[in-house]
């Protein structure tokens, strides 16, 4: 699939991304995944449904969707480069995610951020009404 504005263009064909762009952000700027491997990061957008923002040809922003595609999802990795925020390009890529036609109907869309609760609330998401009822698992890579 693929939405346009102006210049912008937003598809789910990975055969456009730029992984070594979105590798790049999310090991070296995203604060979750810090020194994630390029491999992990495009393995991964080869299993779910990823979103990839660009600028003409210059890939700019990335998004990507783990879901079953008929009651659950989880939304990962959202960004922008710093360059190109404040011209609502993030609202306009979460506008357009969310209206995927295979995101329409989950009982379940989750995500966890520290800083774009605004981004989020914009499309419906809020704090969880039951936060007792979520555990989680965490590991961590190894140390040196």
């Amino acid at each position: 699939m693929q939405w346009t504005r102006d210049e912008y263009a937003l598809t789910t064909d990975i055969g456009r991304f730029q992984f070594d762009i979105v590798h790049r952000y999310l090991s070296e700027v995203a604060y979750w995944s810090p020194g994630i491997s390029c491999e992990k990061v495009e393995r991964a957008a080869r299993h779910l449904l990823a979103f990839g923002l660009f600028h003409g040809e210059a890939q700019i922003g990335y998004a990507r969707m783990i879901t079953d595609t008929a009651t659950f999802a989880y939304l990962a990795d959202v960004f922008v480069l710093p360059e190109y925020r404040g011209q609502g390009l993030g609202k306009w890529m979460m506008d357009c995610v969310m209206a995927h036609p295979d995101l329409q109907g989950l009982r379940r869309v989750m995500l966890v951020t520290s800083d774009a609760h605004g981004l989020y609330a914009r499309n419906g998401f809020a704090p969880p009404a039951h936060p007792e009822r979520i555990m989680e698992r965490v590991q961590l890579p190894a140390m040196p």
